[in-house]
């Protein structure tokens, strides 16, 4: 196979391979009924006039399935990462004890978790749209390349394979992702 061929291949196969390491990551918002530091990760704390993430300004920790707590390592930060948590709008309500932050994270009901697979599938969607323009971009990088027609053909019926391969990952990722949060 042409040089110029392979590295179109290959970039696409990046491209994809970070539209499925992108679902991950927010699949990791989406919460599924049991608490994990990963619910606060987009918690931004003003720390000192520049907004830093939570994680680096505290300790995060699930000492059980329906427990965050937050453990700043400035006890002066507590009343901001409270704020921030509020502001952040991930429906919990902190509560201040004076050395840490306590959340206790509510039991999801059927119409929150039906909300939450509408999101999943919505980030799904997403990354799909990420894929197909990752192809898109390959056909068109082809169809520009200076090589025989047969060669251009067998990338093309490449670059849609690698397609369908990811569409599945991504179809895959969410039905694990949707069971996960329709369980009770």
């Amino acid at each position: 196979m042409n040089e110029e061929v392979e590295f179109v291949l290959d970039t696409t196969k990046e491209h994809m391979d970070n539209a499925v390491e992108h679902l991950k990551k927010e699949f990791l918002n989406i919460r599924a009924g049991k608490a994990s530091p990963a619910m606060v990760r987009s918690v931004m704390v003003d720390y000192y006039g520049s907004q830093t993430p939570l994680s680096q300004v505290a300790n995060v920790n699930t000492p059980d399935a329906m427990t965050i707590t937050i453990q700043p390592w400035e006890k002066s930060m507590l009343q901001t990462i409270e704020k921030a948590i509020l502001i952040a709008n991930l429906g919990f309500n902190p509560m201040n004890n004076g050395e840490s932050i306590i959340i206790n994270v509510p039991a999801l009901t059927e119409e929150r978790r039906k909300d939450l697979a509408k999101q999943a599938k919505s980030e799904v969607e997403n990354d799909k749209v990420s894929v197909r323009n990752a192809r898109k971009e390959a056909m068109h990088e082809i169809k520009k390349l200076d090589v025989s027609d047969d060669m251009k053909q067998n990338a093309e019926i490449d670059i849609q394979t690698l397609t369908d391969k990811y569409i599945k990952i991504l179809d895959d990722l969410f039905t694990e992702k949707e069971k996960e949060i329709m369980t009770v």
